[in-house]
């Protein structure tokens, strides 16, 4: 059976941890920075994790290999 081939989208937003949770980094926080408060600035440094474990698994489909 061949390989399966990896999402290069997801793999660019999406990082799986040890234990096999999905991360990402937040939206909104490459440009149009200054109308933006530095508490929301501050938050979004910080990155988040699929709470959905549905989502979950579909993004673990498309990076096979992380």
């Amino acid at each position: 059976m061949p390989k399966q081939k990896t999402h290069r989208g997801a793999a660019k937003r999406f990082f799986l941890t040890k234990t096999g949770k999905v991360k990402h980094k937040k939206m909104n926080a490459n440009h149009i920075l200054n109308k933006k408060t530095t508490k929301r600035i501050r938050h979004l440094r910080k990155g988040g994790q699929l709470q959905n474990s549905e989502e979950a698994k579909t993004i673990k489909k498309l990076i096979p290999y992380k």
